[in-house]
């Protein structure tokens, strides 16, 4: 199992962690985790090298995490690539994300597909170029039929703006006659939400000290449980997001009510 998720190279480092591997409890992984990748250009300007050297280290992190998260049997992964607020960054910067993710998908695609991975994206696709978005349609596409993890990236995403999204479709459909607006309730909501399909967010983990959701999910991590690190992104590792996964398994969760034994 180790070899399968950290490769040859991480197996014996993999070992020594094997009492805290051994501490998971499959029956009780979340079903969902989203995750905030912060501090890339801190960890960066630690190691004396440009921003853009911080987002490239953090690619290589985000696919040491889905493989992990995959290997484990979590149903579905969330990552917050690039927020609708991240526009007003450098546009030197912008435009390297820009490049790094259309890279992302050129290299991974064909391994994400072969490992069973479903990808799917968040956000207003509309906001990226032609180019970058018909390789987002072609992913989607590619791994529609797949039947594991399911990867969600939120690109030019905002929980915000994803909700007034919401709002304007059900509104449309209210005034066509297609739904009562007595009928509007939760379900109806989610169903229009960018992450449809994927169950309820259980744990957000958020990396590089700081504790606020950033306008990331603001209705599916309603009843979500947190987890944050001081760790910049691209030196979090398999055995931290594990840590998180066993902490969160030592949570109470309520949802509103009370656990009475």
């Amino acid at each position: 199992m180790w070899k399968k998720i950290f490769g040859n190279k991480g197996a014996e480092k993999a070992s020594a962690q094997v009492p805290l591997f051994d501490r998971i409890d499959k029956e009780r992984l979340p079903r969902h985790v989203a995750i905030i990748m912060d501090g890339n250009g801190r960890w960066a300007k630690g190691q004396g090298l440009m921003r853009t050297a911080g987002h490239t280290a953090g690619v290589k992190t985000l696919k040491r995490i889905l493989k992990t998260a995959s290997d484990m049997g979590i149903e579905a992964l969330t990552v917050y690539a690039f927020s609708t607020e991240n526009w007003k960054r450098p546009h030197a910067e912008v435009d390297f994300l820009m490049k790094l993710f259309a890279e992302y998908l050129d290299k991974e695609l064909m391994e994400m597909n072969e490992e069973n991975v479903r990808i799917h994206f968040l956000g207003r696709m509309e906001g990226l170029s032609e180019s970058l978005q018909a390789q987002v349609r072609n992913a989607e596409e590619l791994m529609r039929d797949n039947t594991g993890i399911r990867f969600n990236i939120a690109a030019n995403y905002g929980g915000q703006d994803e909700l007034v999204r919401v709002m304007q479709a059900i509104a449309r459909e209210a005034v066509d006659g297609a739904i009562p607006v007595e009928r509007i309730d939760e379900a109806v909501v989610e169903r229009h939400l960018d992450t449809c399909g994927s169950p309820p967010v259980d744990l957000v983990i958020r990396t590089s000290g700081d504790m606020r959701l950033s306008n990331f999910l603001l209705w599916q991590a309603a009843y979500a449980e947190f987890w944050f690190t001081e760790t910049n992104w691209p030196d979090f590792t398999p055995e931290e997001f594990v840590e998180a996964l066993v902490d969160f398994q030592n949570r109470d969760r309520r949802f509103g009510g009370l656990n009475i034994e």
